[in-house]
């Protein structure tokens, strides 16, 4: 995971410590030593986290949180503020200013770590909703992000997962009036209820007597409903290893023992805004985008919608250096398919090929139904390799499972061939790298079907 991360701090001693600390880890590192100088950075470069010093001359970092985030430009970019003031008041005010998360001088590597990468992953989310949007050219997106969503009107929803009965209600008398708060006692039966509600947080204990908190946590990660449900872990001191790991597994946040309820209340807040912040963004990409940009049989993004957004990432792969892999696929002897059982078996197939196409690749990666019985994806941050791992996986799953048509249900045995490409490093195109994909697919049909071929980068 690599990403552009501003820090901005007037003393050179401390921004040469956090730089070096995230060199190490790959980041790329842009620097500012003032807060007007900090939000020109944000408004003029691609920035994906804003590490912030509070204590600053002229403006301090409260206030250029709260500049950043009222504007609809940077409102999407996450802030880290960090500070050498321990009060639990300063980190309410910072989370008040709008800040996602807030660390206190001296900061310990695995924590800023951590942190850092838990907002990428939020940053790298945003991004992507944020570009469908554009893509479609008839969504008002500046609009669309400076409407004040409804995070203070409503009492948000949240689930607390927590056995023990003097912990969950100490939760409760915390939360009482500024939350409609449920609890579950049972992990099993709290990721069920988690499941089927709609819930805009959840928070679990790791006070479990027989009970891996994070195997829950992974669990609520694995299932598309809760995928992007956000989870706070309500740890013990001490636990430092076991947050570390949550935050690997995608937990958005963690609060430790003894709780101060007006942290819990901001870092609730954070997380619940956010969350809406999103839904807002994916229901009116979706809204705008059903009708102009999807296959109306598969469900799947059509070709000009490809068409479209493909270049966009290509060139935000090359600007960022970062790795992109297109599969083409093609059902084997489709036509066969039709004139045996007519146009709606084949039908069938299609839609049941789409389905087990959306199983098998992420959220971010694009699927569209490129004419006929061919399929495109595009897999932004994947190489070569792990792009043909996939195929094959798509590949496998096909030619094991028979297909369902006709009314009557008749199961026909359906495989595909794939050819996948990778961005090459120096002079590209993303007409050289559909050209490649679809040689390699070429390569398969002529080579027997039902196979994958790779172009190498």
């Amino acid at each position: 995971m690599t990403a552009r991360i501003l820090v901005v701090d007037d003393i050179p001693a401390n921004v040469k410590l956090l730089e070096v600390r995230l060199l190490a880890e790959y980041f790329e590192v842009l620097k500012a030593s003032s807060g007007p100088e900090a939000i020109e950075t944000c408004e003029t470069s691609k920035v994906d986290v804003v590490l912030l010093d509070v204590m600053m001359p002229d403006m301090d970092g409260f206030e250029v949180c709260r500049r950043l985030k009222s504007d609809p430009a940077t409102s999407h970019i996450p802030i880290l503020m960090i500070t050498a003031l321990g009060q639990v008041t300063d980190r309410v005010r910072g989370l008040e200013a709008g800040a996602d998360d807030f660390l206190t001088k001296p900061v310990n590597d695995l924590q800023l770590m951590t942190r850092v990468k838990s907002l990428v992953r939020l940053k790298m989310l945003t991004d992507e909703l944020r570009l469908r949007a554009a893509t479609t050219r008839n969504i008002g997106i500046e609009e669309l992000l400076g409407r004040n969503f409804p995070s203070q009107e409503t009492a948000p929803k949240v689930l607390l997962v927590d056995e023990r009965q003097n912990s969950f209600e100490r939760i409760q008398a915390m939360l009482r009036g500024s939350v409609d708060l449920d609890v579950a006692t049972d992990p099993h039966a709290g990721f069920f209820q988690a499941a089927d509600s709609n819930y805009e947080c959840v928070m679990i204990s790791t006070g479990f007597a027989d009970f891996d908190p994070l195997r829950l946590c992974s669990q609520l990660r694995s299932l598309d409903r809760t995928r992007f449900l956000p989870i706070i872990l309500v740890a013990e001191a001490g636990e430092e290893d076991r947050i570390i790991r949550g935050l690997e597994l995608g937990i958005n946040d963690y609060l430790v023992r003894p709780i101060d309820p007006h942290e819990l209340t901001a870092r609730l807040r954070t997380q619940v805004r956010r969350k809406r912040y999103n839904d807002q963004l994916r229901a009116s990409v979706t809204q705008t985008i059903e009708m102009a940009v999807t296959d109306p049989l598969t469900g799947l993004h059509n070709r000009r919608y490809l068409d479209s957004h493909l270049q966009t990432l290509f060139d935000r792969a090359v600007a960022r250096r970062r790795p992109l892999s297109v599969m083409i696929t093609d059902l084997d002897r489709f036509k066969l398919v039709n004139d045996t059982y007519g146009h709606d078996g084949g039908d069938d197939v299609l839609k049941e090929f789409a389905r087990r196409l959306r199983q098998n690749v992420r959220g971010i990666d694009l699927a569209c139904r490129f004419g006929g019985e061919e399929f495109v994806i595009v897999m932004p941050d994947t190489d070569g390799p792990i792009a043909e791992k996939v195929a094959e996986r798509i590949r496998a799953e096909v030619a094991h499972l028979p297909f369902s048509v006709g009314k009557d249900g008749k199961s026909i045995d359906v495989t595909v061939s794939v050819g996948v490409s990778s961005i090459r490093k120096g002079a590209d195109s993303v007409e050289a790298l559909m050209k490649r994909a679809d040689l390699a697919l070429y390569e398969a049909k002529s080579g027997g079907r039902n196979r994958v071929v790779a172009k190498a980068a």
